[in-house]
């Protein structure tokens, strides 16, 4: 049976570079960046030339990256420790409706602490309008949170625009951008932004690796307390190994991001274009072309995602969904809801992004595979117009 994994958005593998990179921190090197002894200060070495590595891919300073476990705790990071930080000068914070889980949970634990929140609407390709964000602050806004692309349904987002209307207005600007930085370019200094997350397992990099970066000046209180690690502001002795391997990623990244980016466009229009022809009643879903280059998502009307994903599975093909079975709630997307789709159709949420490894073949191969799955649960589906 044929092989199709076309979840990029949800793992990526080890690139063997990377791999080779971090071998050694985990078998001779493996002393504490923390100690005085010369085991150690090769370890702190490795970690400030990661820094740097990571650095340079959205062009920040090294002194301006903190490494992180994930991105979701950057964001946990980036929202609390900004918020906390500026309590003084207000007590509101808006964020837009198709955020993380990680940046809207971590909104809900500060209204537990007074702070007031209001989520930011979108259109139905998921973008936010700088006038409907602007309907959203009030003299108390200390703090705007748009993600740069969505991982759902991979609309990118013009954070350019947005980050400058909240620098006139003095109100602090964060981006998650955990699903473009290594995929898209992304320019700290050309966007404008006072914070900025990202993640090294979206581009090769080992999972467990990711980083907050932090404008000069830009004060927030330290996530995690107890030790000297990241100039104080996030404790616990490092990942070296990780470490390592993620700036080898953002590395490689930008080296080989556009080349990446011209075989994954193709597959993505092919997909984007050849679906819908073969299957009827298929809503795309994400902006036509403000989008990620190997991004692309449907709504099947009258299937669930969770079967698809397991019908799908024993054809060989890994993808991923938005819907209630998947993401463990008993309600659909809120990212989908937002952009305007009902519940029975946003339970029907697809994601397929592409690998540099992934080719015009694997299409193909969905394409073949992927109508006789939907013919065959729509017969079982209850509310199937064939089946009333």
């Amino acid at each position: 049976m044929r092989k199709a994994y076309l979840d990029h958005i949800a793992a990526t593998p080890l690139h063997p570079e990377v791999l080779e990179s971090m071998l050694p921190f985990l078998k001779e090197n493996y002393g504490n960046p923390q100690s005085l002894h010369s085991s150690g200060q090769d370890a702190l070495q490795a970690v400030e030339n990661a820094r740097e590595r990571v650095a340079e891919l959205i062009n920040a300073d090294p002194s301006e990256i903190f490494f992180t476990s994930s991105g979701s705790e950057s964001n946990n990071f980036a929202i609390k420790g900004f918020a906390l930080a500026q309590k003084n000068r207000g007590n509101h914070i808006a964020v837009s409706a198709v955020e993380h889980q990680s940046v809207l949970h971590s909104v809900k634990y500060l209204e537990h602490m007074g702070i007031k929140s209001t989520q930011i609407p979108v259109d139905k390709f998921g973008l936010v309008n700088l006038d409907e964000l602007k309907k959203t602050l009030t003299p108390e806004t200390i703090l705007v949170s748009v993600m740069l692309a969505n991982g759902e349904v991979g609309t990118i987002q013009p954070i350019k625009e947005i980050a400058d209307f909240c620098a006139a207005k003095g109100i602090l600007f964060f981006t998650d951008a955990a699903a473009a930085a290594g995929n898209i370019p992304v320019d700290v200094k050309e966007l404008g932004v006072d914070a900025l997350c990202l993640a090294g397992n979206q581009f090769y990099g080992p999972k467990g690796t990711a980083a907050l970066y932090v404008k000069k000046g830009k004060r927030l209180l330290p996530f995690i307390d107890g030790g000297v690690q990241e100039s104080g502001r996030r404790a616990g002795t490092e990942d070296v190994a990780g470490i390592v391997g993620f700036g080898r990623a953002a590395e490689l990244a930008g080296k080989h991001m556009q080349k990446r980016a011209d075989k994954a466009i193709p597959l993505r229009d092919a997909l984007l274009r050849g679906l819908p022809e073969k299957v009827k009643n298929v809503v795309v879903t994400g902006h036509p072309e403000k989008r990620l280059p190997f991004h692309t998502s449907f709504c099947i009307e009258f299937v669930e995602g969770e079967a698809m994903l397991l019908n799908l599975d024993m054809n060989g093909i890994a993808a991923s969904s938005g819907s209630a079975c998947t993401s463990k709630a008993l309600k659909a997307s809120h990212v989908l809801l937002a952009m305007g789709l009902d519940h029975a159709l946003a339970q029907g949420s697809l994601v397929f992004s592409f690998l540099e490894e992934n080719t015009m073949e694997d299409i193909e191969y969905l394409l073949e595979v992927f109508p006789p799955v939907i013919d065959r649960l729509r017969q079982m589906s209850p509310i199937y117009p064939g089946n009333l």
